[in-house]
């Protein structure tokens, strides 16, 4: 049996810049972390039952992969030449499609766990890759790379998204007091709101590639992570607060699907209730919005939240406690 662990992550500014329409262009650049919030998957060899197994929100056993209902498992097992006798479960610590990453966490430690189950060792440079190619160029999703660097690596990082279709790493050494200083300035809480990503990311490539304005608009962003870094190496939060904001108007102007008049009042009330900025984690839509705020205004900033929430009536709205980590994708087990 072989287990693997993956952590989700928060991204901070840049997103957007790690999609091929924009970097093939201008060099994209993202600045990320990963946090306490994992996905685990369980691959199991069963050799006296000649069967492929899937279990994950439901349960799939059937003949060959190419019969399963999963595409990232599907694409994995056809692409590995993997046919029969395997059986793979997953867990996650939160929901799919909260805007933190949790669908290439999970391919990150499935191809990970995969290339443990043929007996082959990848670097986390080699499984990002892997996961990206899974994800990009066999199941054609119009996403980045970001999410599977940042879960594969772990920590705090900027990821610098070449032309020739490279990605430069750049560890951000953060001293541990800063680190749990940003932990303690920082407030992340679920919509309760889950969206696909790929409808908003490609209405965002198109009006990248045909609006020479969104695209300054991302080169803008793309050049605010530096500033973003020196401001946190230096403990900033203010600083680092109000560059979130001004990433979130940016980010806003690249298409109308990314926010709705539920989170615009959320944004807007946290603001009012003294954070410094913010903005929604993920492609938009829907997913966790973050706030970075002075430690003594949190509890007003909690109640305006939960009051927003009641007034739309989204009920599965909460406040999710995270801390940071700096470990990445992990073979936590592997018996066979």
């Amino acid at each position: 049996m072989i287990v693997v662990r993956a952590p989700m992550r928060i991204s901070f500014l840049g997103g957007g810049t790690d999609l091929a329409a924009f970097y093939k262009r201008s060099p994209g650049r993202v600045i990320s972390t990963t946090i306490d919030q994992y996905v685990h998957v369980v691959i199991n060899r069963t050799p006296l039952i000649n069967k492929v197994a899937a279990r994950y929100s439901v349960s799939e056993t059937v003949n060959h992969p190419k019969q399963l209902h999963n595409t990232r498992i599907k694409a994995a097992l056809i692409d590995k030449e993997i046919f029969s006798g395997i059986e793979i479960a997953s867990f996650a610590d939160l929901p799919s499609r909260t805007g933190l990453g949790s669908s290439s966490s999970f391919s990150v430690a499935l191809m990970k766990g995969l290339a443990a189950y043929q007996g082959k060792k990848l670097t986390k440079e080699e499984t990002a890759e892997e996961a990206a190619r899974l994800e990009i160029d066999l199941l054609h999703e119009p996403i980045g790379k970001q999410d599977q660097y940042a879960s594969s690596l772990g920590g705090f990082n900027i990821f610098q998204f070449n032309q020739d279709g490279s990605v430069s790493i750049e560890p951000i050494l953060l001293d541990f007091r800063k680190r749990i200083a940003l932990e303690e300035h920082l407030l992340l809480f679920f919509t309760g709101i889950t969206r696909d990503a790929s409808s908003i990311l490609t209405d965002q490539k198109a009006n990248t590639e045909k609006d020479e304005m969104r695209f300054n608009t991302l080169k803008e962003m793309a050049y605010s992570v530096d500033e973003f870094s020196e401001k946190l190496l230096k403990g900033n939060f203010q600083g680092l607060g109000r560059m979130l904001h001004n990433g979130w108007v940016m980010k806003k102007s690249l298409t109308n699907k990314i926010s709705s008049p539920f989170i615009d009042e959320l944004y807007e009330m946290g603001l009012d209730a003294g954070a410094w900025g913010g903005k929604l984690l993920g492609a938009g839509g829907g997913g966790c919005i973050m706030f970075i705020s002075p430690i003594s205004t949190k509890d007003r900033i909690r109640k305006k939240m939960y009051k927003v929430a009641k007034k739309y009536a989204v009920a599965d709205f909460q406040e999710l406690p995270i801390k940071f980590v700096q470990s990445g994708a992990e073979i936590q087990m592997n018996t066979q």
